[in-house]
């Protein structure tokens, strides 16, 4: 398939800028693969569409405040630097601001708490540098660090708070799971006093989840990769949904993708690794049964996943149908409920 053929006209007056409140009133378009018929409802509606025995995944990520702005020792140049991937222990591998004010060598301070050295500029031109700080280093990244929006996202976030879910645990993404971000705390405990059981899972997710795919044949795209952990209580949870003929329902593209590259030989094991898995339409799904997720870019690899779960034609009619119902796209936007 092409590139092209994932490509749907969003009107930009339907990306959402802010989150809205409280956050399980967003809407909920629901999806049916089997014959594609299309309903609409609110997303605290969803507990009508799950039945005891259903098991839900998530992905217990939490976001950094990975953006951060450093004063460049010798020449008071700022630079802008997004946290990317924590290599050890104070070295980080991070995206720096366009030019070449980023030199190996080159000293940044941020603040007078945190400072850093550009270690090397890898040929992609992102860059690791080494952290020298005065406490502990994650509180004092709250302190100047902003989260790294999309760049569609336009408009600022009063409350840091609101890109991340109620659930997030492990720091380490540099976007949120955006699915997850429509439940509340009340929401999930109603869901579990249904007999709905919840697991959880943990994906790192990469600014690669933006990266746009750049060839046309969709086949040739190189996917980037991400680390996840699923721990022993969850996929234990999900052995014994299958085996009882329960549905394990994954909330975001995160946690399908973490089982489906987790899950082989009809069952799925406490395991650790890293993952590029690219799924768009021909895969065969070996974990999920149903899945929540929010209305992604045109032409990137999350819608092309959603058409391979729900149906190249079915996926596409339900965008449009979202364009013309003026549903609220991308991070801050509406859900999308597939079974």
């Amino acid at each position: 398939m092409k590139k092209s053929d994932f490509f749907y006209d969003l009107p930009k007056e339907l990306i959402a800028q802010t989150p809205i409140e409280p956050r399980n009133s967003s809407r909920l378009l629901v999806l049916n693969r089997e014959n594609g018929a299309v309903n609409h409802t609110v997303f605290s509606d969803l507990e009508n569409y799950l039945k005891a025995g259903d098991c839900l995944i998530l992905n217990d990520t939490r976001v950094l405040p990975a953006r951060i702005f450093g004063e460049r020792v010798d020449t008071g140049a700022v630079v802008e630097f997004v946290l990317l991937k924590r290599l050890s222990d104070d070295r980080w591998e991070t995206i720096a601001g366009p030019g070449k004010k980023a030199k190996a060598g080159h000293k940044f301070t941020f603040g007078d708490k945190l400072s850093a050295e550009v270690i090397e500029v890898l040929e992609n031109g992102n860059r690791i540098i080494d952290f020298s700080y005065n406490g502990e280093f994650y509180a004092i990244l709250d302190e100047v660090g902003n989260m790294p929006l999309p760049p569609y996202i336009t408009e600022k976030l009063d409350d840091k708070e609101r890109y991340q879910t109620v659930y997030s645990k492990e720091l380490g993404s540099a976007a949120a799971p955006t699915a997850g971000l429509h439940f509340t705390e009340e929401m999930l405990d109603n869901l579990r006093k249904k007999g709905v059981n919840i697991g959880f899972v943990t994906l790192h997710v990469g600014l690669g989840t933006f990266r746009p795919v750049k060839v046309d044949d969709i086949k040739d795209h190189v996917m980037h990769s991400e680390h996840y952990h699923v721990p022993k209580i969850t996929a234990d949870l999900i052995n014994k949904t299958k085996a009882e003929g329960g549905r394990v329902i994954c909330v975001g593209t995160t946690s399908c993708r973490t089982l489906e590259s987790a899950y082989n030989d009809g069952k799925i094991e406490e395991c650790s690794g890293d993952t590029s898995i690219f799924i768009f339409p021909g895969y065969k799904f070996k974990c999920m049964d149903a899945l929540i997720t929010n209305f992604h870019l045109p032409e990137s690899t999350l819608i092309m996943l959603v058409s391979a779960f729900a149906g190249y034609d079915n996926t596409m009619n339900a965008y449009n149908t979202a364009v013309a119902e003026k549903y609220r796209f991308f991070s801050f936007g509406d859900a999308m409920f597939i079974e």
